[in-house]
């Protein structure tokens, strides 16, 4: 229980640079403000729940989360699961299912369970971030076209009759609206990435539809000033025991979403790691705290994680003060904020759901492999169809049953194959080069989503060492989850300033590596070789300035000049 409470060593990076902690935090709140709104009005609970979120959730799991960086609160991925919920169960219900959520999370914290949401696939992930976005997407499309939110649990029902509605009695002025601060949002942050268009646009739109008393136009409406008392009278025990498996659906996509954001945080600095067992922690009391408030279940913000990262945070003051101006700009412009279009935060909530979705990302696990390709699309279309859990289920299986499929056909070819290794084992070799800091990685098996986490482990945390060589030749199949693990791995050595070399790359581990960008960095400055003994002979070479590194000449060898990089 100690280890996953806050300690002195959080204090004190609080307290390292607090100026851009709270430059960091003010730029997050600003750009958190229309996106709490909008998630608690999406959520059918309204504005105002989506503020106690973002303050109440914020700053617990600052507090006792597992990363530094993490920002939390009202997210779309978390209102896609509870539109049903207050559909079937009432706002009660929705702050009850919160609360065992909670609860749960804790106890996955407790149960040390952190440590495999690292084997989630990435065809699962973007599969599922991409059935996000078009849910996202698709439950703006009521206040977008001005209409009364039609009944129904199925968005895309929800959707065709909010299109019929408007058909019948268009209103073009909340049309108009919707898509005017879609378009700035998207447009602006082509051309000035780091201005809040967000806010901008609803700002924009506010005054517009204030200044011409557009009647279209329908406001938020009165917001309280300030945040109610902590309560437990939403908590109906008659109901908990039909609240389980809603309440384990939320606790599912708590930790999986909290634990992605913070793995996406690490990645974009040097030296920060997250702890996920803490991590899980924090979320789970900041769903215990935010349903007293009522507020919605929260996780961590992707989004608001990487504005929080990009502006030089450094310590979780910064997403304690985010929470910090968002309550008081709940209890200072409440009146304000009430005037704000339904509209414009449907505007601004469609424009989030089309930079949710990476082409990039996507394109590169299209052409990954067959399976990754088959995975993603399944995902998406079971988060769109039915729901985000049985979503990530379906695909975890389908993704486990085409990896066996693909070990068991790469175990059959592994009997009449030679490998590229020339000269066998080279373990007494092996140690010698450790030595003269060289360390000779070989990988022996399947580089796919169930072992990619463990290799990364083992191998970012390399130390005393100036050149790592990658021995691929006993790589039996790779997926889109190993070419990134990968590829993150040569990014980390290289920020440490550690050269990575690779040798005896088989052809058909190419196309999952290329997909991803992973062969571009180790082509750079020909650090590819077809046999071990050509790339000790280069790391050699290199440790004592002979010079550039000269690939060998393979039929499979190519520049990174040929294509493009990605």
């Amino acid at each position: 229980m100690r280890a996953l409470l806050p300690g002195r060593a959080d204090l004190a990076a609080m307290r390292r640079d607090p100026r851009r902690d709270l430059l960091a935090g003010l730029t997050v709140a600003v750009v958190a403000l229309p996106l709490a709104l909008g998630f608690g009005v999406s959520s059918g609970l309204g504005a105002e729940a989506g503020l106690a979120t973002a303050v109440v959730a914020g700053a617990v799991a600052a507090l006792f989360g597992g990363s530094d960086l993490q920002v939390s609160g009202p997210t779309g991925a978390m209102t896609v699961v509870l539109v049903p919920i207050v559909a079937r169960y009432g706002p009660s219900g929705v702050l009850t299912v919160g609360l065992i959520a909670g609860v749960i999370v804790i106890g996955l914290a407790l149960a040390r369970a952190g440590r495999y949401m690292a084997y989630i696939p990435a065809s699962v992930v973007e599969g599922f971030t991409l059935g996000i976005a078009l849910v996202i997407g698709l439950q703006q499309v009521p206040n977008a076209l001005g209409v009364p939110t039609p009944e129904g649990e199925r968005v895309l029902a929800v959707t065709w009759r909010a299109a019929g509605a408007f058909v019948q009695a268009p209103n073009w002025t909340a049309l108009g609206l919707a898509l005017g601060v879609a378009a700035l949002m998207l447009a602006g942050a082509r051309r000035r990435p780091t201005v809040p268009f967000s806010l901008v646009a609803v700002i924009a739109a506010t005054a517009v539809a204030q200044l011409f008393h557009l009647d279209g136009a329908t406001p938020i409406g009165a917001l309280p000033a300030g945040l109610p008392a902590p309560s437990l009278g939403f908590v109906d025990p008659t109901r908990l025991g039909s609240l389980i498996a809603p309440a384990l659906a939320v606790a599912a996509l708590a930790a999986l979403e909290s634990l992605l954001s913070a793995q996406v945080a690490d990645g974009m600095t040097v030296g920060q790691k997250h702890d996920p067992d803490r991590e899980l922690f924090g979320q789970g009391l900041a769903n215990l705290a935010a349903p007293l408030f009522g507020g919605v279940p929260a996780t961590g913000a992707i989004a608001r994680t990487a504005v929080n990262v990009r502006t030089g945070a450094t310590s979780r003051l910064a997403a304690l003060t985010h929470a910090a101006v968002l309550a008081a700009i709940v209890y200072a412009a409440a009146p304000l904020v009430s005037r704000i279009p339904l509209a414009a935060l449907a505007g601004v909530l469609i424009a989030t759901a089309v930079r949710m979705v990476e082409v990039g990302s996507l394109r590169a696990l299209a052409k990954a492999t067959r399976s990754d390709a088959v995975v993603l699309v399944l995902t998406a279309v079971a988060t769109v169809v039915l729901d985000l859990v049985y979503a990530v289920v379906i695909g975890f299986l389908v993704a486990g049953a085409l990896a066996l499929r693909a070990v068991a056909k790469q175990a059959r070819l592994a009997e009449t194959d030679v490998t590229a290794d020339l000269t066998g084992e080279h373990s007494a070799e092996e140690h010698a080069l450790l030595a003269e800091h060289i360390v000779a990685y070989r990988i022996d098996g399947p580089l796919f989503f169930a072992a990619a986490h463990r290799f990364l482990l083992e191998l970012s945390d390399v130390a005393d060492v100036r050149v790592v060589i990658l021995r691929m030749s006993r790589v039996t199949t790779v997926d889109a989850t190993g070419a990134l693990v990968l590829k993150d791995v040569v990014q980390k050595l290289h920020r440490r300033g550690i050269t990575v070399l690779t040798s005896g790359i088989r052809p058909g581990q190419r196309q999952a590596l290329d997909s991803v960008g992973a062969l571009d960095l180790l082509r750079l400055d020909g650090r590819e070789f077809a046999t071990t003994p050509e790339a000790i002979a280069a790391a050699r070479a290199h440790l004592h300035g002979a010079g550039v590194l000269t690939p060998a000449t393979t039929p499979h060898s190519r520049t990174a000049t040929e294509e493009p990089s990605r």
